[in-house]
């Protein structure tokens, strides 16, 4: 058996051994999982492209999962990038060079996590790209090559997987829900709170997002944090609390 055999033959085996017995709703996390066993990665997540903003469907870690809602409040990351050309975009050194003045703000608060490359890949293509895999390295590198087919191959079967999940009526009554995790479900809530912007300041959606992002980062906080917190009526949005 020759070397890229062996390779492909490993592949399969810990991506059947991670779904074996998985429900729809486990489908991302595990295929992280297998990202993470066959990559010199500490973290893998994946998001959706969405209207403004990626919707986090699930990660490996608290760290990747943090990592993910850095780059939806900011605007501005490779798992953005790579949605939106449809095209990989591997930032192998976040701490210095070229990839660390891209994404500045970004970069300061991966390597403040402890992560010092991120390597994004389109779920799809330039015609078509439904979302993004993303995986974290803790130190500076690039991918060998094998690891880069590695890497496109859990792409790969990430996007037929999701695209196969049931959804709508073939779900059942509670819909997309049975498989979308709380990282997903949870980002309902952001848009609720832009169209509460929406209607306070009368702007557009894309002003009222805007806005939101703006007040996360001056506060230090992430966009979903900030959203569920004027959802919840907890805080108003020009930061004041009510009752106050």
């Amino acid at each position: 058996m020759t070397v890229p055999d062996r390779n492909r033959q490993r592949i399969a085996e810990v991506i059947a051994q991670e779904m074996r017995g998985a429900e729809p709703g486990d489908v991302p996390e595990r295929l992280c999982a297998a990202a993470v066993r066959l990559l010199p990665v500490i973290g893998a997540s994946v998001s959706l492209r969405g209207e403004g903003m990626p919707v986090p469907v699930s990660a490996s870690s608290e760290r990747a999962a943090h990592l993910m809602e850095v780059q939806a409040t900011l605007g501005d990351g490779p798992c953005l990038w790579a949605a939106e050309t449809g095209a990989p975009v591997f930032a192998s050194d976040l701490t210095a060079g070229r990839d660390a003045s891209r994404w500045p703000v970004f970069a300061q608060q991966a390597a403040a996590a402890g992560v010092g490359a991120v390597y994004a890949l389109p779920l799809g293509d330039r015609a078509v790209c439904v979302g993004t895999l993303d995986l974290y390295r803790d130190r500076p590198g690039e991918l060998a090559a094998d690891e880069v087919r590695t890497a496109r191959i859990v792409a790969d079967v990430l996007t037929v997987a999701l695209m196969a999940l049931p959804r709508g009526e073939e779900a059942g009554r509670y819909g997309d829900d049975v498989w979308l995790s709380p990282l997903a479900t949870g980002h309902d809530g952001v848009h609720q709170a832009v169209g509460m912007v929406m209607a306070r300041r009368g702007v557009s959606s894309d002003e009222a997002l805007a806005l939101l992002r703006a007040h996360a980062f001056a506060e230090g906080r992430t966009v979903l944090d900030l959203s569920q917190d004027i959802v919840h009526g907890t805080t108003c949005f020009d930061g004041t609390e009510e009752g106050d």
